[in-house]
């Protein structure tokens, strides 16, 4: 399994995290606000305050800077949940409670501590994206380095590979992951552009049809396979402030759209992924890989047709003889 278009390559599919299959596993719908880019406006203390049900003394008293980001220290935070909890205050509990797993758990960065990036993906309210966006960039960046630590939810990408293990028949359509309509692009990229806290990516629907159970009767368009990359601090494109932009302008597709539901590809693109499998040196053979087959219709030699005709008269010809012996075994009319 090597990542390479930004997707899991195989001898003949490929497998790409969406977006919707995240939501889906969290539970958490892809909001329409645009989502955390690290541009934006110093968060205010007064907002956090609100959204934290805290004294905006209590936060200033312990806004501390680490690794190059302020935020605040867990221990403070578990603190005050715990005293929220014991006062029966059970909105401020769960605000401080959920900062604390955003901090901790899904936006990690310093070991104890709750930055502000985390606390802005909190406050924005659409964290999906940006958790794909880790996780797209971690892998592509230890995959083009040839090894390293993957950082993001190790745990969530495993329970995606799960939901496509072939339980039942390959590639069956998924109803509950996949809704009625997918993010299909966004702006003016040709795919979905993700940002991540450490740097940008995109990734392709239009290679993850065949796992929703969509034809791909061809190679994808070049367009569409476009790919885009940049780490934080070296982005001379300004690729940031482009999908930024391209947020505000997100096109959806629903089943309409992708096309007929058949998930066994026709042959010109299962050529193209074996070929992209060889080039990528896979580490086990290809097999040949199924696709879709036009049968012709049936021909017979006309000596086996003569000898059929043959038989067909030679068994009137008895049926006729029998008739006229046994008259009682003539049909009725």
């Amino acid at each position: 399994m090597i990542l390479s278009t930004f997707c899991f390559t195989f001898p003949d599919y490929q497998l790409v995290p969406m977006l919707e299959e995240y939501a889906h596993l969290l539970g958490i719908p892809v909001s329409s606000k645009v989502p955390f880019s690290g541009l934006e406006e110093i968060t205010r203390s007064h907002l956090i305050t609100r959204a934290l049900h805290l004294k905006k003394s209590e936060i200033e008293d312990h806004w501390v800077k680490k690794g190059g980001l302020f935020g605040l220290p867990s221990d403070f935070l578990i603190k005050e949940a715990i005293a929220f909890a014991q006062a029966g205050s059970v909105d401020a509990f769960e605000a401080i409670f959920v900062l604390l797993i955003y901090g901790l758990a899904l936006f990690p960065n310093i070991d104890d501590f709750v930055d502000v990036n985390a606390i802005r993906i909190l406050l924005i309210g659409n964290l999906v994206p940006t958790l794909m966006g880790d996780m797209y960039f971690s892998l592509h960046l230890r995959n083009s380095k040839g090894g390293g630590t993957i950082v993001c939810r190790i745990p969530l990408l495993y329970k995606w590979f799960i939901l496509h293990l072939p339980q039942t028949p390959a590639f069956m359509e998924n109803k509950q992951c996949l809704r009625l309509e997918i993010i299909d692009c966004c702006g003016e990229f040709s795919n979905v552009p993700l940002i991540g806290r450490q740097g940008g990516i995109n990734y392709n629907p239009t290679l993850a049809r065949r796992k929703h159970g969509f034809t791909l009767r061809d190679k994808p368009n070049n367009t569409l396979l476009e790919s885009l990359f940049y780490q934080e601090g070296k982005d001379p494109q300004r690729l940031k402030q482009k999908i930024v932009h391209a947020w505000h302008n997100v096109h959806r597709k629903g089943k309409s759209e992708l096309g007929l539901g058949n998930c066994v590809p026709l042959e010109a693109y299962t050529l193209w992924v074996k070929k992209r499998a060889l080039e990528l040196k896979m580490p086990y053979p290809c097999e040949r890989p199924m696709s879709m087959v036009v049968v012709e219709p049936l021909t017979f030699p006309n000596q086996d047709v003569e000898k059929l005709e043959d038989a067909l008269a030679k068994m009137k010809q008895e049926k006729d003889m029998c008739e006229k012996t046994f008259p009682c075994f003539k049909p009725k009319a």
